[in-house]
């Protein structure tokens, strides 16, 4: 099975959602079937870096996530670009069976029979703000194959976002939420400005609780914070 791998890296720790904090080798492909307006990971997004993408066999991968986390098993992050778009089935089976937990996040456009494999799947649908619309039917397909442990993560980058949050969580009320301030800042040789991030937190804490709307965590993107929009941490 080969794979186009943008880029493989770590232990750093998960910076955002439901395993925010955890050690973790992400491990993330190359290819999206979207084009978000405020990417910031479009070195794994658009064909324009298809010629960095490395084709790997999964025993590739597999030999590098085990070098990097020197074989002691921890979690592993699918990330992109979209996972969902190929096949990483085999490697999430070679690294459970021995230890390893594999996480998955992806925005519920394509439902792969693996997602059932995972430790956790990360649902993402994207805002009015990305400019994508969302296909409910394509989302849901993501539902019928899922893991014990699925969540949604929703960047919210404006009013909108929010308003479009509240009716997704109406709508999958059994899924425990996540929701994190956009980051329009994406470029990763410049430095974050951690006056504007907080700025964005505050708000959208404040909006979410002056809204009466408890249900939700509400968390920072924490690599962000502390490496700004640097690759491979």
């Amino acid at each position: 099975m080969t794979l186009r791998i943008s880029e493989i890296f770590g232990p750093t720790v998960q910076g955002e959602g439901a395993l925010i904090g955890q050690p973790t080798v992400f491990v993330r492909s190359g290819g999206c079937d979207f084009r978000c307006n405020w990417c910031d990971s479009l070195h794994a997004v658009d064909s324009a870096y298809r010629q960095d993408w490395t084709p790997m066999e999964t025993e590739a991968v597999w030999s590098e996530v085990q070098r990097l986390s020197g074989r002691r098993p921890l979690t592993v992050s699918l990330s992109g670009g979209n996972p969902a778009i190929q096949d990483f089935g085999p490697l999430i089976r070679q690294g459970v069976s021995e230890g390893y937990a594999f996480a998955c996040e992806t925005q519920g456009s394509i439902a792969k029979p693996w997602f059932a494999d995972l430790a956790m799947l990360v649902l993402s649908p994207k805002p009015p703000s990305s400019g994508e619309d969302m296909d409910w039917t394509a989302f849901e397909a993501c539902l019928d194959v899922r893991p014990a442990q699925t969540v949604l993560k929703i960047v919210i980058f404006d009013d909108t976002d929010f308003c479009w949050a509240q009716s997704v969580a109406n709508r999958y009320p059994d899924l425990p939420l996540y929701l994190q301030p956009g980051n329009p800042e994406t470029d990763p040789t410049s430095p974050v400005d951690l006056t504007k991030a907080t700025s964005r937190m505050e708000w959208l804490i404040d909006k979410t609780l002056n809204a009466g709307w408890f249900a939700p965590r509400i968390l920072p993107q924490l690599h962000v914070m502390i490496w700004g929009n640097k690759r491979g941490v």
